[in-house]
This record gives structure tokens, C-alpha cells and sequence, in this order.
């Protein structure tokens, strides 16, 4: 892509506006009015109209801050430890974190004596607008959503466009985020948030472009950047979910294993999988009724059971339900032009339309050369889309769900979403160019708000299986991670896409084990390897074409699998910690490195390995022979297979047989434990933890309802466990007492 700068006006403010407890608003050389407004640890800088939907995207409130003008045509806005310096001639900003600068605007001048593209620029028409910052040689720049290559995205130019990426191979992505971080140049870290629904290129460091500058380009009606700072990217993340929306809980059964496969063809075939999972000792919680499993393929989902395959739905689910598993059912929100239900949402006016105010038919391709689905999988009919942009059709829509959680569904798997036309018209008057990104919020904030009403009352949090998402999806969890390739570079892809979508403010993520689609069934090597990485994210799941249950590659492959299943179930206590500080933080379940270790050179570039919360070092294998290269950061590191401790702060060369895997404990930290269980409705509600391992002398605090730990820097560290609860010190356990709750 090329960007001309000549193309683009170069804003300048004129003069201020007026100021008022929250920021200021200002004239600019080209009649667009500049606002700024303070947010905790934020400041959003807004050019051009206010006429288009927001779709709530922002939920956080604006903070006071402190104005000054120190200087002719220059203003400073301050928020706690951040301030914000804008104005001068040539326009340009700059933000500082406790009064060093961190982030500034463009510093590429062009010989003839211009900065080489504008700090903030408008096109005379069409909607395009552009911006451009610094950036400093080495600071790495990181997040724009879950993209499967290269975690560090300096170089790239990335598009922030909802797409059906039909794999995980390209830079295409299903979700997308036009959020963007740096750990800095060590003064702090900053971040930089388009909040906008339109389109945005990304040129990060693009040489193309420059490869010193970090340029946007956004298709909208204004301008709307968001500039955060804070002292590490843990607090960017903080602040960034404080103002998009902190993720919200999931419950504990959906940390158990989900197991699908594309697809079961008949009722009786679902119960038999779930009966030998039981039969096979095979820990699971959900099984999932995938795609045309339920529905008749002419017009797929529309809320009715496929008569000829399901004359009794409620009786089938009850068979599952018997083997202790919840069920999970495919939708999409297109509904086939074979289905009454076109019509009569048609009639209801509850679809997208086109110009002329008829139902937008979408068509798949199907060409068997060019169609995405191939000669896999069916095609699917033509459809309307449905419009949740018109409160009434979201209320409908939401509604419609109240039989299937009667029949006994616990949870929907919501996929699709990404394919609204550019030149459908939506009900609040924006045209699917606009309403494309946006969509998939809206379609799983409406199927979450479905099952927060008509679940279960013991079922807890309500939660959605998606696929596809924008600025906000993390309060309406979870998402899985599209569809691999089954290949050794279909599992590192999906590895990188989990951790950079993890740190783009979502702290839920999953794969489909084995990978989704390829020439052959995955190898058993490959499906090992890919379950034991899965088992340190926030979900598991095994999916693909064909057979995907553990059974399925024989008898020592299961059993394989069984033990880190089993090690799964155990580490929900430790899971749940997690997630809490998920929650409360946006801090990722799965934490790359230089989220969780940004001063650190050495481990920077191990893009595969990851941090499970605090206290796990997980370094997948992904490639055949068993060898991994590990970094390991500073500090004492305890090898969960051999129990050694290995100093931090080198490369390690690791060989792994099959039943193991590398995972490294961190010295002063502790891990609780479960009991061993078959699904989630074992554990004891009231004492979940078994077993506490505690590695070398604690330096973190750790308060669980049976177990605590109150650590000393320069004292002895005490250990507080309920009774019944077993506690192994590893490494140097002298001077630490063990002492009952």
C-alpha cells in the first residue's frame, strides 16, 4: 500500500476553544475541530465530525485533569503521573510518564524540509485520515489484535480489518483490535488506541512508509486516537481495559476440556463420544454439536432442530447431560433464504438491507475451484444478516434463544460474523463498510445477554464461544482461535496469535488442537504437543475435520494425553488466580514475553514460549524430534519434570520424551493444586485445592481460602494451609514453617 502525503491536509491548531475539567477543545488550520479529553492514565485526542454511531466501544469515564498553556499556540494536559503536550508549528505532541517524554510525534524530516508524513493529516475527501509517531530504534511494538506472525510487529503493515482469515497462515485475522503498545526506551511504557469501527493500515515501522515512524490510516468520519502511559505494558493493558471494558469471568466448567469435531452426524453418534470419554477416563466438561450437526444444511441455524436427525433434542441432550457433559451448539447470524425465518425477519425490517431498502442477500462462493469451503466442507446457502444495530432485532434475536436453553444448550458457539457486504445498509444508517468491524461485537454481546437470561441458574458467568471480534470483546468471553492448518507451523502460528491477541487486552484464548484442516490427519506427535501447550491457556479444546478425541490415535497417545489432561483439571485452582487478576487487570492468562519480562533482551524474541499468570514458564514444542530452545529470565527456575532448579538469565537446549514437556516453575512463587477429577462438578467447591507446591523461599504473596502465603523479603516466609491440604517446598525449604489455617 502506498501513502502519499501529499494526499493529506496537515492539521494545526489555531487556538483554543476553551478548557474544561477534563480537557480542552481547539480550532485547527482546517476548520476540524480538536478536542482532548483526560482518562485514567490516558488522553484521547479527537479530530473532525461527531455524526457516526460509536457502538459504545468506550465504557470508562473521563478524568480531571490539570491544564496549562506554556508556551504560544502549546498546551499540556495532566493526569496523575501523565502528561500530554500539544500544539507548536509544525504541529506535534509528545507524552511523558512522570515527566520524561515516552512517545512522541513524528521525527522523520524529509530533506525538503517536512516532517515525512503529517502528525496529524485529513484527506480533502473520502474519509481517510492519518497520523504518525515516533519510534525508537529497538523498542519493540506489540498487539493490533490476534495476528499469527511475528509477535514484535515493527517492520509490518498490518490491517485492522474483521476477516474470515481461513487459517491462521497469512495476516488476515478473525479478531482484530487497533490497539498498539511498546515497552519504551525504559522511561515508560506507552500505547496508542484508533477507537473507531472503520478501517485502519498500521504501518509499524513499514520501510515502505518509514521505518522510524509508527503511521496509521484510518477509513472513518474523524480522527479519534487514545494515547496511554504507564510504567510497564502490564499497566498500558490496565488502562486500556479500564476504558474498553474489563473482561469479564468465565465459569469454572468452561476451564475444562471442550470436545467437537466437524462434525457428528447423528444424535447417536454424539452420546456414543460421550460415553466413551467417560468409558476412556478422558477428563471433559463440554461437547459440542458443531456446525450442520444439528441443523438441516438448506437453512442451517434457525433456532429449529434438524426434524430428520433430531426428534427428540431434549432427550439427546439429556443423554449427554447424563454423562456429566454441557452441550455447546454452533450458530451464525445469516439466516438462509430457504428458512421462514428470512421472511420473516424481512418483514420485521430485522435484516441488513441494501440501497434500496430489499434484504441483502449474501452469497458464498461456491465454485468448487475459488469457494472457501472446498470439498470439505458444504457451502453455505444464501443468506440474510441479521442487523444488530436495530435494538428491536437484537432484542428478537436474543430472545429466540430462550427454547434452545430450555432444550437443555448451556452454551452457544457463535461463529462467523465477519462478512458484512461493504455496501449494505444497516439500521443505524452506517453502511457495512462502517458496521463490518463493529458487527461481531454486537452479534456476541446479543448471544452473551441471551445466556446471561435463559442459562441455567447454577451454570455461572455467562459465557459464548467466538470466533471473531473488535475493540470491547473481552467483556463478553471467550474466543477460540479460528482454524489452523494441521502442521507444526499451524501450532506456532496459533501460539503467536493466542499471546498477541492476549496482549491486545483479551486475557481468554484457545485452539483447536490438532489443527482444523490439512492434506492429512494431524500426527500423533503434533496432536500431543499441541494438547500439552493448549493445556496452559485459558481453554482447551480438541476440533477439527475428522476425528480429533484422543482415542483416535491409539492407545499410547491417549494415555499421553490423559495425564496432561489430568494435570489440567489439577491446575484449575491455579487457573482461577489467573483469571482473576484477568479480570481485575486485563493481564493476559497467556503472557509473552515481553509482556511479562519487557526489560529483559534475552527472552524477548522467543515468541512461542509464554508465561501461564505469574508462576509458570511454558515453552511448546513446535516441531517433530522433541527439542525445544528455551530462554530463561532472570532468577531460579524449577524443571516440573526432573524437580531441578536451573538458573535464569540463559538459553537452555531441552529434549523432552512424548509424556513430557517443558514447563519451569518461578522461584518464590507457589502452585496450587487440585485433586485428579473427570470433570469439573468433582471438584469440592469448598476446598478445590489438594496439593501446594511452593518453590525455593516465597517472595509472593498468595492468599487462596485454603492456602496462604505471607512472604518476608528478610525474614522467614510463612505457609498457612487448611487442613487436608499437602504442601511440598521445593528446592531449599529450610526456615520456612508450615503452620494450619
Amino acid at each position: 500500500m502506498f501513502l502519499d502525503p501529499a494526499a493529506y491536509l496537515r492539521l494545526e491548531i489555531e487556538g483554543s476553544l476553551g478548557a474544561t475539567s477534563t480537557g480542552a477543545s481547539f480550532a485547527t488550520s482546517t476548520g476540524d475541530m480538536l478536542e482532548v479529553t483526560a482518562y485514567p492514565g490516558a488522553f484521547r485526542v479527537r479530530l473532525g465530525p461527531n455524526t457516526r454511531p460509536d457502538y459504545g466501544l468506550l465504557t470508562g469515564r473521563p478524568r480531571a485533569c490539570t491544564t496549562d498553556q506554556p508556551g504560544p499556540r502549546l498546551w499540556t494536559f495532566t493526569q496523575g503521573d501523565a502528561t500530554l503536550e500539544l500544539g507548536g508549528t509544525p504541529l506535534r505532541m509528545r507524552l511523558s510518564w512522570q515527566g520524561v517524554p515516552i512517545l512522541t510525534s513524528i521525527t522523520d524530516e524529509h530533506f525538503r524540509g517536512w516532517t515525512r508524513l503529517p502528525t496529524f493529516g485529513r484527506a480533502p475527501r473520502g474519509g481517510l485520515w492519518t497520523a504518525a509517531l515516533a519510534l525508537d530504534s529497538g523498542a519493540g511494538v506489540y498487539g493490533l489484535g490476534e495476528k499469527f506472525g511475528t509477535l514484535d510487529k515493527r517492520g509490518q503493515l498490518i490491517h485492522s480489518q474483521v476477516e474470515d482469515a481461513l487459517g491462521v497462515n497469512t495476516g488476515l485475522a478473525y479478531k482484530n483490535t487497533p490497539f498498539a503498545w511498546s515497552p519504551g526506551n525504559g522511561a515508560g511504557a506507552w500505547g496508542v488506541l484508533v477507537h473507531t469501527p472503520g478501517m485502519v493500515t498500521h504501518g509499524v515501522g513499514h520501510p515502505d512508509w518509514s521505518h522510524r515512524s509508527y503511521a496509521v490510516v484510518v477509513d472513518d468520519e474523524a480522527l479519534d486516537l487514545v494515547f496511554f502511559a504507564a510504567d510497564t505494558p502490564a499497566g498500558i493493558l490496565d488502562a486500556y481495559t479500564a476504558l474498553t471494558g474489563r473482561p469479564a469471568p468465565v465459569p469454572r466448567w468452561s476451564l475444562g476440556l471442550w470436545v467437537s469435531r466437524a462434525y457428528y452426524e447423528t444424535p447417536a453418534q454424539a452420546i456414543e463420544v460421550a460415553q466413551k470419554l467417560r468409558e476412556h477416563k478422558i477428563p471433559c466438561d463440554v461437547l459440542t454439536l458443531d456446525g450442520r450437526a444439528a441443523w438441516q444444511v438448506r437453512t442451517r441455524f434457525n433456532f429449529e432442530w434438524d426434524p430428520d436427525r433430531f426428534a427428540d433434542p431434549r432427550g439427546t441432550l439429556d443423554a449427554i447431560h447424563a454423562r456429566n457433559l454441557r452441550v455447546c451448539v454452533w450458530e451464525y447470524p445469516y439466516v438462509s433464504v430457504h428458512a421462514r425465518l428470512f421472511r420473516e425477519l424481512a418483514q420485521l425490517g430485522y435484516l441488513l438491507t441494501t440501497a434500496a431498502g430489499e434484504p441483502y442477500v449474501f452469497s458464498f462462493d461456491t465454485n468448487a475451484a475459488t469457494s472457501p469451503f472446498g470439498n470439505v466442507l458444504t457451502p453455505l446457502p444464501e443468506s440474510g444478516i441479521v442487523d444488530f444495530s436495530n435494538p428491536d432485532a437484537f432484542a428478537w434475536w436474543r430472545d429466540r434463544h430462550e427454547e434452545l436453553f430450555a432444550d437443555g444448550v448451556d452454551v452457544i458457539k457463535s461463529d462467523f460474523g465477519e462478512h458484512v457486504p461493504d455496501d449494505a445498509v444497516a439500521y443505524s444508517s452506517d453502511w457495512g463498510r462502517r458496521l463490518h468491524n463493529v458487527y461481531p461485537l454486537l452479534y456476541n454481546r446479543c448471544v452473551y445477554e441471551a445466556t446471561a437470561k435463559f442459562q441455567k441458574k447454577d451454570a455461572g458467568p455467562p459465557i459464548v464461544w467466538s470466533r471473531a471480534a473488535w475493540i470491547g470483546s473481552q467483556r463478553y468471553p471467550l474466543g477460540w482461535g479460528g482454524d489452523p492448518q494441521s502442521d507444526w507451523e499451524g501450532l506456532a502460528a496459533s501460539i503467536r496469535g493466542g499471546l498477541s491477541w492476549g496482549m491486545s487486552g483479551n486475557p481468554y484464548h484457545s485452539s483447536d488442537i490438532g489443527g482444523f484442516y490439512g492434506s492429512s490427519q494431524p500426527t500423533p506427535e503434533l496432536y500431543v504437543r499441541w494438547l500439552q501447550a493448549t493445556v496452559f491457556a485459558s481453554h482447551i479444546r480438541v476440533h477439527g475435520i475428522g476425528e480429533r478425541e484422543p482415542w483416535a490415535f491409539g492407545p499410547e497417545i491417549e494415555a499421553v494425553c490423559r495425564k496432561w489432561l489430568t494435570f489440567r483439571y489439577r491446575l484449575i485452582p491455579y487457573l482461577e488466580t489467573v483469571i482473576a487478576t484477568a479480570c481485575a487487570t486485563g493481564m493476559p492468562v497467556m503472557r509473552a514475553m515481553p509482556l511479562a519480562f519487557p526489560d529483559n533482551p534475552l527472552v524477548r524474541g522467543y515468541e512461542t514460549q509464554f508465561m501461564c499468570g505469574d508462576s509458570l514458564l511454558v515453552a511448546p514444542i513446535v516441531r517433530t524430534g522433541g527439542e525445544a530452545d528455551i530462554a530463561l529470565p532472570p532468577g531460579g527456575w524449577f524443571d516440573l519434570n526432573t524437580r531441578q532448579r536451573i538458573a535464569g538469565r540463559q538459553v537452555v537446549r531441552y529434549r523432552a520424551k512424548l509424556d513430557q514437556f517443558p514447563i519451569f516453575a518461578r522461584e518464590g512463587h507457589a502452585l496450587p493444586l487440585g485433586r485428579a477429577v473427570q470433570h469439573t462438578g468433582e471438584i469440592d467447591a469448598q476446598r478445590p485445592v489438594e496439593l501446594l507446591w511452593v518453590f525455593g523461599k516465597p517472595t509472593t504473596q498468595l492468599a487462596l481460602p485454603q492456602a496462604r502465603i505471607e512472604a518476608q523479603p528478610d525474614a522467614a516466609s510463612t505457609i498457612r494451609v487448611a487442613p487436608g491440604v499437602k504442601v511440598e517446598l521445593w528446592g531449599d525449604a529450610a526456615g520456612h514453617p508450615v503452620t494450619a489455617l
